[in-house]
């Protein structure tokens, strides 16, 4: 179903089954017709695909334009509504609103690591992986490629075996909307990788893996939720703003792409981004860590 219908179809049932009132209804579909809208321009207008990372995405662009709290936390509340209903009808296979939470005060940007903190980070996992363990081998090339590729958690999950080309140091990527985009990775996502194919998949895969390139500890496609553990557990010890999850890492390494100079519009295609104003949410970030960088370190700021 399409997203604009199911908001139909839902703001419906509120009226006619629930018995909301009209002021409670024009809200709701206020703030679900800007969710359609932000989410379409991703490309992403299936109801069945809404995922949380496009719901933070929106609602982080909200509180860039300066929302108040009050009206954050009613989009918050207006999207766990819909989404708990999509699930509920079984229009959507589960609910991403679920751990949707409103942005805090102050914190309105997305987290972004230092190089310093990342090399930490992954300099820990290639420690734990040294001795062969295949899940540790497994984990050093996820965090090494989500930070590489700047993929979304989906997308690495979604990955097979025929999407990297070993020698281009390229995957293929399915993105919103069902676009396919090819993403370059560097030399340590390359070894990071290698090193998993060849001692750490063999040792993980059953007869129910088939072609996917990450395999869980019970020999089937690694999951979203396996992903966002990992990811929380790596960044629980760092201090910062936004959720500890594998957004964070995408949102590291395009703000990081920009600081060191490159073009926004690059920055967009690896991203997979539909417009480029989305793309234009890292600009933020890069500025905001530049007058805190100048702040920190001129005498007279």
């Amino acid at each position: 179903m399409q997203l604009h219908a199911a908001v139909d179809a839902y703001l419906t049932e509120l009226d006619t089954e629930r018995g909301y009132s009209r002021h409670t209804i024009r809200a709701y579909r206020n703030d679900l017709t800007d969710l359609v809208t932000f989410a379409e321009a991703l490309g992403e207008t299936d109801a069945a695909t809404l995922d949380l990372e496009t719901l933070r995405d929106w609602l982080w662009r909200a509180s860039q334009a300066g929302l108040a709290a009050t009206t954050l936390g009613r989009r918050v509340s207006s999207a766990r509504s819909f989404t708990a209903w999509l699930a509920r009808e079984g229009i959507a296979a589960t609910d991403p609103g679920l751990r949707l939470r409103t942005p805090r005060a102050g914190r309105r940007l997305p987290r972004v690591l230092t190089r310093t903190q990342i090399d930490a980070i992954l300099e820990r996992l290639h420690t734990s992986a040294a001795d062969g363990d295949p899940g540790a081998l497994r984990d050093l090339a996820v965090l090494e490629l989500l930070y590489a590729a700047a993929v979304r958690v989906s997308e690495l999950v979604g990955l097979d075996l025929t999407d990297v080309d070993p020698s281009a140091r390229t995957i293929r990527v399915l993105g919103k909307g069902a676009k396919e985009r090819v993403v370059p990775f560097g030399a340590p996502a390359a070894r990071a990788i290698d090193e998993y194919l060849h001692l750490g998949r063999p040792a993980l895969v059953t007869e129910q893996t088939g072609s996917a390139l990450f395999v869980g500890t019970r020999g089937g496609r690694l999951g979203t939720r396996a992903v966002y553990e990992l990811v929380a557990r790596e960044l629980a010890d760092i201090p910062g703003s936004g959720p500890a999850g594998p957004h964070a890492l995408r949102h590291t390494a395009a703000t990081h792409l920009l600081d060191g100079g490159a073009d926004l519009r690059i920055v967009q295609e690896l991203l997979g981004h539909a417009s480029l104003a989305t793309t234009q949410l890292y600009t933020h970030v890069s500025a905001e860590r530049l007058r805190e960088s100048y702040r920190l370190a001129h005498p007279r700021a």
